[in-house]
């Protein structure tokens, strides 16, 4: 089973056995749990919102660590201008120890939506119907008073 997990700023695939480098994460405990946002089950199948919000990451700190380091050079010619700036990003490892899916997940969960919107969009449309016909009385009034004021001036 794999998942789409949000950390640190950044969207990451993973699945049970991976390890992960996500941005420094201070004071946590044995465990780490995520809430995906996308979840692949083992059929292939793919559950998203909803249907994802039951599932679960669960994941074992396993130390930190430096990125590479970054240097920045600014240089302005004939000035005597030279700057010079490094920096080194730091990362806590994560062992992907967990993915598990909620109960509240269905495969069937696809078709109730779809059945529900149905209903809905018609009054919707309805509406937009009557709140065009109401406006278009009024677009042609304004067109109408605009040529009376080109015409006096």
């Amino acid at each position: 089973m794999e998942a789409v997990i949000k950390a640190g700023g950044k969207q990451q695939r993973v699945k049970t056995g991976d390890v992960i480098e996500v941005e420094l994460m201070k004071g946590i405990g044995d465990t780490v749990e995520f809430t995906p946002l996308l979840v692949i089950d083992d059929d292939g199948a793919t559950h998203a919102g909803k249907s994802a919000a039951s599932a679960t990451v669960t994941a074992k700190p396993l130390g930190e660590k430096k990125g590479d380091k970054v240097r920045v050079l600014r240089f302005r010619p004939k000035t005597g201008y030279n700057s010079q700036i490094g920096h080194r990003q730091q990362y806590t490892l994560l062992e992907i120890t967990d993915v598990k899916m909620g109960s509240g997940a269905k495969k069937n969960s696809a078709a109730k939506p779809a059945a529900k919107s149905a209903p809905k969009s018609t009054p919707k449309s309805t509406a937009k119907s009557t709140a065009k016909a109401a406006a278009k009385p009024k677009a042609s009034a304004k067109k109408s008073a605009s040529p009376k004021a080109g015409a006096e001036g």
